[in-house]
């Protein structure tokens, strides 16, 4: 089995309240507008939100996955999506707990992993097998931290405004 994996975790705060920060996270298409990267992201009739993601990876060079999640959990203190129960290759999970410090500072805490499994490295990619995994793994994370600090910084300025 080929697994590459990739995440980035941070904590974030933000000068607005927490139900207009847990309201931004909780819309999908503030993602799509304002992280890089993100091609597109539809909601089907069943719920599954569908994310089309394309990445230039060093070594490897570009790629587009598609990834299909499930809202997990949705209340006032977090909100998370997971993979689908069929899904056997493309794995996307994120999440963001919300804490409000005081009126109109809120920290987030917000969390993205990445997981692509194949039986081998050809079907992600023909480079993949000479890169190897744990290169595009960490090539990945420098990626997905680049794209978040970008969405982060976009969503901060959003939110303030």
């Amino acid at each position: 089995m080929f697994t590459v994996k990739a995440g980035y975790s941070d904590d974030i705060e933000v000068m607005t309240s927490v139900d207009r920060v847990r309201e931004f996270f909780t819309d999908l298409n503030n993602f799509a507008a304002l992280m890089p990267g993100i091609a597109s992201i539809h909601t089907d009739a069943k719920g599954v939100a569908h994310w089309k993601i394309e990445a230039d990876i060093p070594v490897v060079g570009s790629m587009v996955q598609r990834f299909s999640v499930e809202l997990a959990e949705n209340n006032e203190e977090r909100v998370e999506w997971f993979p689908v129960a069929r899904e056997t290759q493309n794995f996307l999970r994120f999440s963001a707990d919300f804490f409000e410090k005081a009126k109109n500072v809120t920290m987030v805490h917000f969390s993205q992993m990445v997981e692509l499994r194949r039986r081998s490295a050809r079907e992600l990619h023909l480079l993949a097998g000479l890169a190897g995994e744990s290169i595009i793994s960490s090539e990945m994370t420098k990626k997905i931290t680049e794209m978040i600090k970008i969405f982060v910084g976009r969503a901060k300025d959003r939110l303030e405004s």
